[in-house]
């Protein structure tokens, strides 16, 4: 039980239970603890959760990503404009717009490791890039910051099948968790990842390729964003430039929370799942409540200061009790 405490994600998963917990006892009635109530913070929570896992992977390396919330915007105004404004087929524009999201990642993978700048400071300057460089080039082309989006039934099964209240982003959410967590515990890349965070220099002494390892996470990270930006874009049937854009903090955010420290080298997948599903059930539970939304924002400020102090105790504990 000691050696449970002691673990990164144990203080995502109780407060995640507690806050369940509170929120069922609190809206008794309301329908949170229903199929369609879980649907509902499970909906919210799965898109974040999507784009969380490799900014997680990202923050254990030792390094931020917060371009994520452009390049969400980004992808869905590429399938959009080439839709319809152009007229082009969905599935490559889908393909299009994956490998732009890509390439932004590896753009600020190879500035960061070339430059040896803060990644906090590149990707924050990428993400005003793109999305100015969006809604510039929106305008140029068709003159809109948004627009509509023309799908196609395959493309609405992949990215936008609902089953009920449940959209299929929770499928993603969770092959996501299961594709990070396989890396991160079974692979040597896993290995490598905490290598890169923990000890730079001494990573880089054992023979680690820590400037590979920093740019495909960085590549990972500009992927799902992108991901996220096409499934937002064909369930809303449009592209928007600032799509996206919440996702800056609130993906680090909710990491943090799942035990992710801000100096790397020390986490795990099941801690960001649940600190994602955390933010899930507070939003959700705070609209079945009837309180005012705005006390979301107390919520999230209040674990994630909670957070920060106990990954620290957390982790000085396993490190003193080895």
């Amino acid at each position: 039980m000691f050696a449970f405490l002691r673990r990164p994600d144990f203080g995502a998963v109780a407060a995640f239970l507690l806050t369940y917990l509170f929120f069922a006892v609190s809206t008794s009635g309301a329908g949170f603890v229903s199929v369609n109530g879980a649907a509902s913070w499970m909906n919210l929570a799965a898109e974040l959760g999507i784009i969380a896992i490799p900014v997680g992977l990202l923050m254990i390396s030792g390094e931020f990503d917060l371009s994520i919330g452009s390049t969400v915007g980004a992808a869905s105004m590429i399938v959009a404009i080439g839709t319809n404004h152009y007229g082009l087929p969905v599935w490559p524009m889908i393909f299009i717009a994956l490998a732009a999201g890509a390439l932004i990642g590896l753009c600020n993978g190879l500035a960061v490791v070339k430059t040896k700048l803060p990644s906090f400071i590149v990707t924050l300057a990428t993400n005003f890039i793109v999305i100015g460089a969006t809604m510039g080039v929106s305008r140029l082309i068709a003159n809109v910051t948004s627009s509509t989006l023309v799908s196609s039934d395959s493309a609405k099964f992949v990215f936008a099948a609902r089953w009920g209240q449940a959209n299929i982003s929770i499928l993603w959410w969770i092959l996501a968790a299961a594709i990070g967590f396989w890396v991160l515990s079974k692979s040597v890349f896993g290995n490598w990842i905490y290598a890169t965070g923990g000890n730079l220099q001494a990573a880089r002494g054992a023979g680690v390729p820590v400037e590979r390892v920093k740019i495909t996470l960085f590549i990972a990270a500009g992927f799902a964003a992108a991901f996220v930006g096409i499934m937002q874009g064909i369930q809303w049937n449009s592209g928007n430039s600032t799509y996206g854009m919440g996702y800056v903090f609130q993906a680090p955010i909710v990491v943090v929370i799942g035990g992710i420290l801000l100096t790397g080298g020390y986490g795990t997948v099941t801690g960001i799942f649940f600190g994602t599903a955390l933010f899930g059930v507070i939003s959700t539970g705070i609209f079945y409540t009837g309180w005012n939304t705005d006390w979301i924002q107390l919520f999230l400020g209040a674990l994630l200061g909670v957070a920060v102090l106990a990954n620290n105790y957390v982790r000085h504990l396993a490190l003193t009790s080895r």
